[in-house]
This record gives structure tokens, C-alpha cells and sequence, in this order.
């Protein structure tokens, strides 16, 4: 599967080291980069990104408003699925990577990145085993899994979620009018419940 990313100002590097490390066989064939000051309004957005790629699936991780539907709309038009974090528009649009829901659309990356999966084997009250079927890109799934082998059950969900917000990179300034979460709240929220889910299926 090859994935095209573009970012601004690094907004994208920590997903992308995330893809990397645990998607393989996925491929980032390239990454467009736009590093430059920008004004508030871009009349033509096509000035500052070429429209001549192709890709089975597109990351977008542009911050200006502007670019980012120029870039969606792009892709509605190439018929390239289109995954915008955080943002409204055509495409998938979860609230965080680690929101996004399962579609055969998104191919193999669907399959390894969004709504968190774990697996879970018990020993008694005490986590024996703990793997990630399903994580957020950043890779803060697997990194907050550190230490957690032999530990009580009630204590692993209780540090779980906020291992997860620690190594979350997601804007904790970004709140959801409707829920009054931030990203990184929901991050915890979303790893929690899975794990529950892990813990009750494994008992």
C-alpha cells in the first residue's frame, strides 16, 4: 500500500515515524512538505502544492484551513481515499488518528491504524500479555505499553490513560464544543475502553 503525506511545519513527522515502525509492508512514497509562512487566505491554493500524484491512500496533516479543502477536494476529484484528522470535509474525518473507524476503503492502514484494538492474556487479576491489534499512528498505543506485563489489572487501567496522553501528539488545545474534550482526552478515552474490551474478552 503506498500512502502520500503532506504537512506543515513537521505536523506530520511523529505519524509518520509511527506508520513506519508498525505498518510495515505500508510504503510513504512521499511527503509534501509546505514550510513556508503562509497569509491567513490563499486565494489559489494551487500555488503551493503539486497535483500530480498518485497514491492508494492520502494523509493530511495540513494545519491551514485553505490548503487543506484544496487538498480534499483534490482527492474526492482523483478518487484517492483521503484520511484529515480533526478537520470537516469529505474523506474520513475522525476527531484524532486514533478515532478512526474500520473501512475496506482504507486498505491495510485501516487495518493496523485508528480505534485502538489490544489482546489481552490473564494470569489471575495480573496482565500476562498485552499486544496491539489496532493503534493510533503516533504510535502512542504501543509506546504506552511499557511495563505493563505482571501489573493488576485495576492499576494498568488506571495508568493506561494517562500513559496515552503523555505520549499522545495531538493539540490538547483543540476541544470538542459538544463533548468539551480535548484530542488528548479523547485518546485516553478511546485506549481505556478498548482495553476493558481486551480484558473482558480475555477473561
Amino acid at each position: 500500500m503506498d500512502i502520500v503525506v503532506f504537512q506543515q511545519q513537521g505536523s506530520g513527522e511523529k505519524k509518520v515515524e509511527g506508520v513506519l515502525q508498525y505498518g510495515a509492508p505500508i510504503r510513504i512514497t512521499e511527503i509534501v512538505s509546505i514550510d513556508e509562512f503562509l497569509p491567513d487566505f490563499i486565494e489559489n491554493p494551487c500555488d503551493f502544492m503539486d497535483d500530480d500524484f498518485t497514491a492508494n491512500l492520502v494523509l493530511n496533516y495540513l494545519t491551514h484551513p485553505d490548503l487543506s479543502q484544496y487538498l480534499i477536494a483534490l482527492c474526492d476529484q482523483k478518487g484517492i481515499p483521503i484520511v484529515s484528522p480533526g478537520k470537516k470535509g469529505k474523506g474520513f474525518t475522525p476527531f484524532t488518528c486514533c478515532g478512526l473507524g474500520r473501512s475496506e476503503k482504507l486498505g491495510l492502514y485501516g487495518e493496523k491504524f485508528g480505534v485502538p484494538e489490544y489482546k489481552v492474556r490473564l494470569d489471575g487479576n495480573r496482565i500476562a500479555d498485552i499486544s496491539v491489534v489496532r493503534g493510533a499512528p503516533c504510535g502512542a498505543t504501543w509506546d504506552a505499553l511499557q511495563e505493563y506485563i505482571g501489573c493488576r489489572v485495576d492499576d494498568v487501567l488506571t495508568r493506561l490513560p494517562r500513559q496515552v496522553q503523555y505520549f499522545c501528539c495531538a493539540d490538547p488545545s483543540g476541544f470538542d464544543p459538544i463533548s468539551g474534550k480535548s484530542p488528548v482526552h479523547f485518546a485516553g478515552y478511546v485506549h481505556i475502553a478498548a482495553l476493558k474490551k481486551a480484558i473482558e474478552e480475555a477473561a
